[in-house]
């Protein structure tokens, strides 16, 4: 009984480790076709890990995917944030959840789960070999009727297996799905996902650095918006609120060649009508004090200082000079600041696609593929996948436990 993962990232560890930790009997094969083993996994996090995320309810977890929530929610009642949780402690490695729900090692280091997953497949009795492509799957039959595959490597050599799971990861090319299109599956175009906003134009970029903890970003014309921390950076806008915007968006954006405008609320709580009452009470209680000088809402005085720059506000203006006009304009900016968005940069070495194999065309429940019988998927090869903060990882973990349980089983 063999069987062959293919790709050494979180997910194919993951599931390569189930399957041979639930039936000893069955030899399994992990093939990286690099010379590297979890590379994502090494710098994730800024090489700290982001595992999962803090929330134990399967129903509100699977919210945070753009792609693939409805079948996650079943499948992370079987195996979610709190089994890995569980899966990482009893093995000696504890998690630990930041204000944002965000879950890491307590060592701050992915060479911890790294360390783990490696020892794990070690203790199992995986095989691992790196630098060992594989360029196409035959299925076949043998003699007595029993599904087969042959899996032809790079180098020219090919591998008989019984089953086969695939978890190479997401790939942007289109091309790179081919050998997967052979097999009779339909793929969903692979587009970017989580990346962050060009602005070459913005008003604000002498201000990199500065940042927000509550911002709205949403997009003109659509329906489509996201709150959250907001950072300036020298080449646009960065930060948790624009990641997540452009998962939700990632189709949308792509197909605006990423040149759409951005409409940005300083504080996701301001309202015209507040913003209009609150400035007449502050001009009324201090005519004299300069509007440039006297940040206002807990914004940061540079910043405040730039939203009164593009509202033509001169630096020595009083409250008590400030036209009706002005005003207006620094509601504006406050309320709907424009980010006339050209381009994008991935997110630090981080990097998500959109796209991957159908999921109309897997069965979700046991990741087997509806189109070849005894081949699996796993991982971001699906058309899954979440927002920043811990939920590709935790689709990894447990899309690979599901396949890998789920092939263990159809040998008995």
């Amino acid at each position: 009984m063999q069987v062959a993962v293919i790709g050494g990232g979180a997910a194919g560890f993951f599931g390569a480790i189930a399957c041979a930790e639930a039936n000893p009997n069955v030899k399994v094969l992990l093939l990286e076709k690099s010379g590297k083993l979890l590379s994502k996994v090494r710098v994730s996090g800024g090489g700290r890990c982001n595992v999962t995320h803090h929330c134990f309810v399967p129903t509100v977890f699977s919210q945070n995917y753009p792609r693939g929530a409805k079948p996650l929610k079943e499948a992370l009642k079987v195996f979610g944030a709190q089994q890995t949780v569980d899966w990482f402690q009893r093995r000696g490695v504890a998690l630990k959840a930041e204000a944002d729900g965000r879950m890491f090692p307590v060592t701050d280091s992915s060479e911890t789960i790294i360390d783990c997953l490696m020892r794990e497949a070690k203790h199992v009795g995986v095989q691992i070999r790196t630098n060992a492509g594989v360029q196409s799957i035959t299925p076949m039959q043998d003699e007595d009727g029993n599904q087969k595959f042959i899996l032809h490597l790079l180098g020219g050599e090919s591998i008989a297996t019984d089953r086969v799971m695939v978890a190479t990861g997401g790939n942007p090319k289109s091309q790179s799905y081919d050998w997967l299109r052979q097999l009779g599956h339909t793929i969903k175009e692979p587009v970017p996902s989580l990346f962050t906003f060009n602005v070459p134009g913005s008003p604000l970029k002498e201000l990199q650095g500065v940042s927000v903890p509550h911002a709205r970003v949403r997009i003109a014309s659509q329906k489509l918006e996201y709150e959250g921390p907001l950072l300036i950076t020298h080449w646009g806008y960065s930060g948790p609120a624009v990641l997540k915007l452009s998962a939700w968006g990632a189709r949308y954006f792509h197909d605006q060649n990423y040149t759409f405008t951005g409409l940005i609320t300083w504080d996701a709580g301001f309202t015209e009508e507040n913003l209009r009452d609150q400035l007449h009470q502050f001009r009324t209680a201090h005519p004299k004090k300069t509007v440039a000088s006297n940040a206002l809402f807990g914004l940061p005085q540079r910043l405040w200082r730039g939203l009164c720059q593009v509202s033509e506000i001169e630096d020595d203006t009083r409250w008590m000079e400030m036209p009706a006009k002005s005003t207006n304009k620094l509601i504006e900016a406050l309320l709907r600041m424009p980010a006339e968005v050209n381009g994008k940069t991935t997110f630090k070495e981080e990097f998500v696609t959109c796209g991957g194999i159908d999921l109309s065309e897997v069965n979700m429940k046991t990741l087997e593929s509806r189109k070849q019988s005894g081949l699996f998927f796993a991982g971001e090869v699906l058309d899954v996948d979440g927002i920043t903060g811990g939920f590709n990882f935790q689709a990894a973990w447990t899309t690979g436990y599901l396949a890998g349980q789920q092939i263990a089983s159809s040998f008995s």
